[in-house]
């Protein structure tokens, strides 16, 4: 899986990023679909051993607090074991804020864990002491919108690493049923096409849609050594049980059902209709 910075420092096994910076949301964003436009860093994050981005959702307020978005696998308290989720944990975690041409303006700080988890898929979410209205109206910077529509095989995307303060862009290559890697396993992963070829420090990032703007997946893995289903080496598992190993192809956590879970104010309510993330 894309690791943690410092693990893949130790053993360069790290995976995900991508070509391109982020795109943020306009002051005002009300989650209406944004026209195409640049890429840029802006509402992005370095976290200190990881990439992430500042997020809303469709029905998010200005007044509501903020959310960061990163890996699982990312928690300073260590990877979630298999089956685990975390919820409203208490937490003091500080966040980069990167503008549009990736220089560092603000240092966010997080009071609590919202969710976590690595069954199922790989996310972090983070809540802020400071609202997205306190943001825009100190740095001039929104947030990056979740998009509530499942991406399209062949759709443009672009992953923003914070951390690194670089971006590869490619396509969504396709899906993979189920994407094992260890004692975990993903369901309905992104996989990119070639040109995303992501790498350590780059988990937690964005995968921006470049037509919409929107954040449709979070970079979380590849297979680095061309192993079947160990860590650092996910492996395909069709819907017929059937391995398939890809070397040097990197993955992403779709996102698209993450705004259902989540109430007014930004709440977590896992109980809501439509709500299919994994339960504590």
């Amino acid at each position: 899986m894309n690791k943690p910075l410092l693990a893949a420092l130790a053993g360069l096994v790290i995976t995900g990023a991508g070509v391109a910076p982020a795109v943020a949301a306009p002051a005002g964003d009300t989650g209406a679909a944004p026209a195409a436009r640049a890429v840029t860093f802006a509402g992005t994050v370095a976290l200190s051993n990881c990439s992430g981005s500042v997020i809303r959702f469709p029905a998010s307020e200005d007044d509501d607090p903020a959310l960061v978005m990163s890996n699982g696998h990312c928690l300073e308290t260590g990877f979630p074991a298999p089956g685990e989720v975390v919820t409203d944990r208490a937490s003091s975690r500080t966040f980069g804020l990167l503008n549009a041409s990736g220089t560092r303006v603000a240092t966010l700080r997080a009071n609590k864990i919202a969710y976590a988890t690595m069954t199922d898929t790989d996310v972090a979410l983070y809540q802020l002491t400071t609202t997205y209205a306190q943001i825009r109206n100190s740095y001039g910077i929104g947030a990056l919108t979740l998009d509530a529509t499942r991406p399209a095989a062949g759709s443009a995307i672009t992953v923003v690493s914070g951390y690194w303060k670089r971006t590869y862009a490619c396509a969504v290559d396709g899906f993979a049923y189920r994407l094992k890697e260890g004692d975990w396993t993903w369901k309905d992963s992104i996989r990119y096409t070639p040109a995303c070829d992501t790498v350590g420090g780059t988990s937690g990032s964005p995968v921006i849609d470049t037509a919409t703007g929107r954040v449709v997946a979070v970079n979380n893995t590849g297979n680095e050594d061309g192993q079947r289903c160990t860590v650092n080496n996910p492996c395909e598992i069709d819907a017929n049980g059937t391995v398939t190993v890809r070397q040097g192809t990197n993955y992403a956590q779709q996102t698209y059902r993450i705004p259902a879970c989540f109430g007014p104010d930004n709440k977590l309510d896992l109980s809501r209709a439509g709500c299919a993330l994994p339960k504590p």
